[in-house]
């Protein structure tokens, strides 16, 4: 891509993982929402159930995860006990026993956990949600500091899939980053957790980490290819030192620019696709026989809090600090504060301290978004319609497109837009024009990702 237009689209915007985006919860919501909330569940709704592990044993320099590093098990023993009694405060609240089609655990480090309190928790969860033979239970996995009692563990609880950090292979990179792992350590997390049964395997990468090139980022990719992955993640590094107070140990004059940046990414991606892997929303990428490949090509790609996913459920529950749910009715989050969560939790066991109750405005461009997102194309009046939503207010918002269409990123027929592959990296930035709360000249927030 020419260097102007990277330039002119180079913009913060949101990953839309939701919509309204974090940034615009409010206080409004709170733990008696939430319950009101709960009590209201369809009891036919089919459950994902999200819990927050915000623990690391050391800090990786670009995290920008809700975490802290704690090298003494009892804090984390104490959490787990946490949030078992939120569990069960959530399931009580709820109008009928409902089924979990997805389980995730995220981070932070999920296994800093104890292999037996892994155990426990899934053992729990199973006490008081209906699980079935379909259902996905997936953790975040640090390789630096997983073992065999863990992965041993996971096995035994049932874990479908593993998706496991490596940001990038080079030795110089992973000292500019404080991760330093060796590629022998990962091949062996892999083996490990394919002996036991698990070979559903996912990487995450990453490009414009400081002292990347596109010749390195091609060397990750071309030695993660030799373990086979299930799919690969590919994000770019979001450098917010005002957000992420240990950014600021990373020494900025080593980043890469915008045009080497988006140089990597696309390297990056072209590799993967000669490899035969699909191409999932902006960057995702999976073999043609996955889940995520197959619900992809069908039209049933969804988007959450994990990024591109087959998790359809209509009832996200958040437990643990920080994380977030949705219900119908909207989204709730927890206070981010461990203490804090600690305590809501020792007084009632909910912990909401914000969140957003969604209009139909709201549905109708989340929905928009979304399938901008995941399929690359939407027809924004069919959507409205669909929502009961008028569609002439969005007129304006396809109106907003027509640069992009000039730049030949994106086509647009009446009210149906479609990204071109050129456009595709660029689909945020497509999706942005629909989002009303950026309508005030909030594009260029830096609460938010750069889109290159």
């Amino acid at each position: 891509m020419q260097a102007d237009l990277i330039a002119r689209y180079d913009r913060s915007v949101p990953r839309y993982t939701s919509y309204p985006t974090a940034p615009h919860f409010t206080p409004a919501i709170d733990r008696e929402t939430y319950a009101r909330w709960l009590g209201e569940t369809a009891p036919d709704a089919v459950a994902s159930l999200y819990l927050h592990i915000p623990f690391c044993h050391e800090m990786c320099w670009y995290c920008g995860c809700n975490t802290r590093v704690v090298r003494r098990p009892e804090p984390i023993a104490t959490y787990v006990d946490d949030l078992i009694v939120e569990i069960d405060a959530v399931a009580n609240a709820l109008p009928s026993r409902l089924t979990a089609g997805h389980i995730h655990f995220g981070g932070g480090s999920p296994n800093t956990i104890a292999p037996g309190d892994l155990v426990r928790l899934i053992d729990h969860l199973r006490q008081r949600f209906d699980t079935n033979r379909d259902t996905e239970i997936a953790v975040e996995i640090d390789p630096r500091t997983t073992d065999d009692a863990f992965i041993q563990a996971c096995a035994e609880s049932g874990v479908t899939r593993a998706s496991i950090g490596v940001q990038d292979l080079n030795d110089d990179v992973q000292r500019a980053v404080n991760r330093v792992q060796p590629f022998e350590k990962i091949a062996e997390i892999f083996s490990a957790f394919e002996a036991s049964g698990i070979d559903d395997i996912n990487v995450d990468l990453m490009y414009g980490l400081p002292r990347q090139t596109v010749e390195k980022v091609v060397q990750t990719v071309e030695r993660m290819l030799q373990l086979e992955p299930e799919q690969v993640a590919l994000f770019g590094y979001a450098h917010v030192p005002w957000m992420k107070r240990h950014m600021r140990l990373i020494d900025e004059a080593l980043l890469p620019d915008i045009s080497q940046r988006w140089a990597q990414s696309e390297a990056a991606s072209q590799r993967l696709q000669d490899a035969g892997y699909q191409t999932i929303g902006m960057d995702h990428f999976a073999r043609p026989d996955s889940v995520l490949a197959a619900a992809a090509l069908s039209g049933n790609l969804h988007r959450n809090f994990q990024g591109y996913t087959t998790d359809g459920a209509t009832a996200l529950l958040g437990f643990g600090a920080s994380a977030i749910g949705t219900l119908a009715e909207g989204y709730v989050q927890n206070d981010p504060d461990v203490r804090a969560w600690r305590q809501a939790i020792s007084n009632g066991g909910l912990a909401t301290a914000r969140g957003r109750q969604l209009t139909g405005d709201d549905r109708a461009r989340r929905d928009i978004i979304w399938r901008l997102m995941c399929d690359m194309s939407v027809d924004v009046e069919r959507v409205a319609l669909d929502h009961g939503v008028e569609p002439e207010p969005f007129h304006a918002d396809l109106t907003a497109l027509a640069p992009m269409r000039q730049d030949g990123l994106l086509e647009l027929d009446g009210a149906k837009v479609r990204m071109t592959p050129a456009g595709r990296p660029l689909v945020r930035v497509a999706a942005a024009a629909f989002d009303r709360y950026l309508s005030n000249g909030d594009n260029s927030s830096p609460r938010h990702a750069k889109a290159v």
